[in-house]
């Protein structure tokens, strides 16, 4: 059996002050992360693509967890991000297998599917879009209880500065060193009082998932 699940992390914080004036809404930041076996733990495996096929429904019903733990509708999610921390006997390889089913679940999950004149639309009456920007990603290779800081960044447009953000995850105990831990994070908004410039959510334009 190539998927093997352990144990599965979720965890959501809302954050109501950064100093200065509480902001008007907190921001709500979420992360699923699930333990599961390393098929390829303590040697090497040239074919490693059928396991990021295998992925694929794991990474949908992270997604879906993730999404229902923050107790928000798919409209208010803005920043999104994935990570994968690879136990001792694995490879850094075996991390990055996440890339494809973990972005590949996320923006599924919140994509409208729709063209750029109804995305315009949307952030005219205070919807998120269709997940256009390239899910940014992290991974290494750690012990158990390895913290890995997993990059947020706006789910329309890479490069909107107010949005870049990160979490710290942890599951204690893991991964072991024949385990993968594999995360999915989500965040509701900007970084509390964020002000150094920069693209703007609201002028996003291009719909090319970069600006």
């Amino acid at each position: 059996m190539m998927i093997e699940i352990r144990r599965v992390l979720t965890q959501v914080e809302d954050i109501f002050h950064e100093f200065g004036p509480p902001p008007p809404q907190p921001l709500r930041r979420g992360v699923v992360a699930a333990v599961l076996r390393n098929p390829f733990a303590g040697r090497y495996e040239p074919d490693i693509v059928p396991m990021m096929e295998a992925l694929n429904p794991v990474g949908l019903e992270m997604a879906h967890k993730l999404l229902a733990a923050m107790n928000a509708p798919p409209e208010r999610i803005q920043g999104y991000g994935k990570g994968a921390i690879v136990g001792s006997a694995g490879e850094l390889e075996h991390g990055a297998l996440w890339h494809v089913p973990g972005g590949y679940a996320m923006r599924e999950l919140l994509g409208w599917k729709g063209d750029a004149a109804s995305y315009k639309q949307g952030v005219a009456t205070g919807q998120s879009g269709n997940a256009l920007a390239i899910v940014p990603s992290t991974k290494k290779v750690g012990p158990p209880g390895a913290a890995l800081d997993v990059p947020l960044t706006h789910i329309n447009a890479s490069y909107v500065r107010s949005h870049f953000d990160a979490v710290e995850v942890h599951v204690p105990g893991a991964p072991r060193a024949d385990e993968i831990v594999l995360i999915l994070t989500m965040s509701t908004g900007a970084r509390i009082h964020a002000r150094v410039g920069g693209l703007a959510a609201s002028a996003i334009q291009k719909w090319d998932g970069q600006r």
